[in-house]
């Protein structure tokens, strides 16, 4: 899981044929037929559920399973150590929202006294550039952990994923992702063995906020707090930023309503926009997440997605921008800041956030498997 929306983007904030789920991913999953859900809005059969060990019980995620799931990733992070703390709110916000579909794209896995044992999602955007994205995330309780279950789930994800390519866009290339932090082995060995590949490294950084940048003058531009009535004018220069970046797309409203500036960690009073000509050209979008805040004692801002247009670029706008929201948070109380980055970003992030005093503290790798296109243009 991530703080930014899949495939987005985030300066700040990831070949052949799938064949059907059988044993050459994992011997836990059903081979034939599919279950009827009814009124679905596009086909009305989806992948099997897994077969996993005698006594437990699989059905899709439902909207109150929010608390339970929290609880599991909190179990979780002990040992896999992601640095993300997630609240049932949160969950609420990622799972239960127009761009998900928990009936057909989810699985819970429950104990016979009822416990909660794991999860599992298909999560695609409505929009993508090159190839159409779908990201599987999923999370099984530490006392749970090496009975199959995580194995029964990927085979299970891997075939929802390749239903959902052929449902939605057959006409394009598609991939199948699963981001994974370094010290998450088990996850790892888990889709290495499945036959995933590495595809991308994205670093997560962070800074205190001690001994700040000095904001540098831009003649000709405005730094300014980001403002509502400029939303949309930030979506699209969002869009305009990312053109080139791996994994980007073009952001729809709903998207950016639901994933962005929506979600309730955002904070407008942290983020930062360079205006020239009253026209926005570079910006810094903040959160700070209560969850976080809970289990560290402390405040931290996380920029989920920074960007420049490209015309505007060379000017030193994104230095600008970042060292006036890591001032403006300071000055409210948080102690340090932190992004994502791809470690092969093509404008020199990585560089930009080094020279601000960010530093690598995990990696998380984005591991793939790619789906040609069902059908000819």
């Amino acid at each position: 899981m991530g703080r930014c929306a899949p495939t987005s983007g985030c300066s700040a904030g990831r070949s052949g044929t799938t064949p059907r789920a059988t044993p050459s991913v994992c011997s836990s999953v059903a081979e034939s037929g599919g279950r009827d859900v009814g009124g679905c809005l596009a086909s009305d059969v989806v992948a099997d559920f897994p077969t996993l060990p005698d006594g437990l019980t699989v059905r899709p995620l439902a909207a109150d399973d929010v608390a339970d799931a929290s609880a599991l990733l909190e179990a979780a992070e002990e040992l896999d150590d992601t640095g993300e703390h997630w609240s049932p709110d949160d969950l609420t916000e990622w799972w239960v929202n127009d761009l998900v579909d928990l009936e057909r794209d989810s699985l819970a896995v429950t104990s016979p006294d009822g416990g909660f044992v794991a999860w599992a999602t298909v999560l695609a955007l409505p929009t993508f550039r090159d190839a159409f994205r779908i990201i599987l995330e999923a999370r099984v309780h530490p006392a749970w952990r090496d009975r199959g279950i995580g194995c029964g789930l990927l085979a299970w994800q891997l075939e929802r994923g390749r239903e959902v390519h052929a449902e939605r866009h057959p006409e394009s290339p598609a991939v199948l992702s699963v981001e994974v932090y370094t010290s998450m082995s088990s996850l790892e060995g888990l889709v290495r063995r499945a036959g995933l590949e590495q595809e991308r490294w994205y670093f997560v950084m962070e800074r205190p906020l001690t001994d700040l940048p000095a904001v540098p003058a831009v003649e000709g531009v405005q730094l300014v707090p980001f403002s509502w009535d400029r939303d949309d004018e930030v979506r699209r220069a969002h869009n305009a930023a990312f053109t080139k970046h791996h994994g980007s797309a073009d952001r729809d409203e709903t998207t950016w309503r639901t994933l962005f500036t929506g979600q309730r960690a955002f904070r407008p009073e942290l983020s930062s926009l360079a205006l020239v000509d009253d026209a926005v050209v570079a910006y810094a979008l903040a959160y700070v997440f209560e969850a976080d805040t809970a289990a560290n004692g402390y405040e931290q801002v996380d920029f989920g997605q920074i960007g420049v247009l490209p015309a505007a670029r060379g000017r030193g706008l994104a230095k600008a921008i970042i060292a006036t929201s890591l001032r403006a948070a300071a000055e409210r109380g948080c102690r340090s800041a932190g992004l994502q980055v791809d470690s092969e970003n093509v404008t020199g992030a990585l560089r930009l956030y080094e020279g601000l005093g960010f530093t690598k503290r995990r990696t998380q790798v984005s591991w793939t498997r790619a789906l040609p296109a069902v059908v000819s243009q």
